[in-house]
Order: structure tokens, then C-alpha cells, then sequence
């Protein structure tokens, strides 16, 4: 998944990473580097620039599937950190191949 910090940065500024991540059943919590992310819903944490909050800090982030082309910021140019444990994953998928956990679509 790719994955941005948007707490304290211009849009699309912040740090970003192509990483592994695990989704809670209902896909609406993401565990990240011991963070805990929910999604956001409602007006509480509303916020067009980001999609999931750090429950603890309230940090907030933009998480989504990688490009194949990628532009995977939404906005910025920025290049994220290929973390070891997703590279392999990452290069089959730039390469053509599905992501992990999507073979079927």
C-alpha cells in the first residue's frame, strides 16, 4: 500500500512509503509501523486530504493501492520509501503482476 503522512506538511509534502500493511476484517483499521489507522468517517475527523487517522495521535494520512506509473501521491511528485518487506511484492506489481491479497481483482 502506499502510504503518506499529511499531519504537519503541505499537501502531498510529507513522508510516504510503498509498505505492507494489515487490515483489520472490516478494512476499516489499518496497523502500520505499531500505528493503529481508522479510517475516516463521519465529520469527527473529516478531512478531504486524508482517508485514515492515527488513533493515538491523531495524525492523519492518505493510504491507498500503488500505481503502476508511480504517481502515487495525489498531488505531489514525491517518491516514497520501498520498505523491505513490501519490495518484492511492489516489483511484481510494477512489473504487471496483482498485488498481494488482490489476485482475483
Amino acid at each position: 500500500m502506499f502510504v503518506q503522512l499529511k499531519t504537519g506538511y503541505d499537501t502531498d509534502a510529507g513522508p510516504s512509503w510503498i509498505a505492507s500493511v494489515r487490515f483489520s476484517k472490516s478494512w476499516s483499521t489499518i496497523y502500520f509501523h505499531g500505528r493503529t489507522l481508522a479510517r475516516v468517517t463521519g465529520t469527527a475527523h473529516a478531512n478531504f486530504d486524508s482517508n485514515f487517522y492515527d488513533v493515538e495521535s491523531g495524525e492523519r494520512y492518505w493510504v491507498s493501492g500503488p500505481k503502476r506509473n508511480k504517481t502515487d501521491a495525489r498531488y505531489g511528485r514525491g517518491k516514497p520509501t520501498v520498505e523491505d518487506d513490501a519490495s518484492a511484492a511492489y516489483e511484481a506489481f510494477l512489473g504487471g503482476g496483482s498485488l498481494p491479497g488482490r489476485e482475483r481483482g
